[in-house]
């Protein structure tokens, strides 16, 4: 095998993960992240599908994956998937751009096997959770895995908290983000006060998970930050 075909193996494996990672991908899109034409990109397809790989092309849309083919599937709970995807944005802040690189393809692997259901919450938390240097190693909450939960699955939460003036309120609050600085912080509309606010997860004293949804907000968190700041 010589040196083209061995890089185009690599692209055609590269691509199949990255049709198992994203739900919609263009031909354009591919283009750019291995910086080849779009119509290398229309061969690569075409020598996928023709290698059985179920590829479903929308016109002036993209590509996608029948559902239900996936790699060997490897069992990720979901509590196990959003922690990958926080440590994903710790390793972000690695001064090491190798070690950026091998992490972030590792969790395209993981996101690539995946459930489509699981597969959507996560990326959902990658985009919603954002690091500041945090050099306070004390661990002064516990409830981050439940808010990351309530956050993907849009489900209302129940807390009992203790404002900045030492005063105990409990609130509904619907989560949208969380931020991590010196200590962890929730940004969510609170129904009391009907309006987004913060929340320090230390300050959380008791939550509860309730069974109410909440329309999910169609705002980034990047739109959140020009909107309310």
């Amino acid at each position: 095998m010589n040196e083209n075909e061995t890089t185009r193996l690599s692209r055609l494996t590269a691509i199949l993960i990255q049709l198992q990672t994203k739900r919609l991908l263009t031909a354009t899109t591919l283009a750019n992240k291995f910086n080849v034409s779009n119509r290398t990109i229309y061969r690569d397809i075409r020598a996928l599908e023709q290698s059985g790989v179920p590829i479903i092309t929308e016109d002036g849309k993209g590509y996608s994956l029948m559902e239900g083919y996936r790699l060997p599937p490897v069992m990720f709970t979901e509590a196990q998937a959003n922690a990958l995807i926080t440590a994903e944005q710790l390793v972000l802040q690695n001064k090491d751009t190798s070690f950026i690189k091998d992490y972030t393809e590792a969790i395209e692997k993981v996101k690539a096997v995946l459930k489509y259901n699981i597969l959507d919450k996560a990326n959902l938390l990658s985009e919603r959770v954002r690091f500041d240097q945090n050099n306070n190693r004390e661990r002064n909450s516990s409830h981050l895995s439940d808010l990351q939960f309530a956050l993907t699955n849009f489900r209302v939460v129940k807390i009992e908290y203790t404002n900045a003036k030492n005063e105990p309120t409990t609130r509904n609050i619907e989560p949208f983000a969380l931020l991590s600085t010196e200590n962890w912080l929730l940004v969510a509309y609170c129904r009391l006060r009907r309006k987004f606010r913060f929340f320090r997860l230390d300050r959380i004293n008791e939550l509860e998970i309730l069974t109410d949804k909440f329309e999910p907000h169609k705002m980034t968190l990047e739109e959140y930050f020009s909107t309310y700041h």
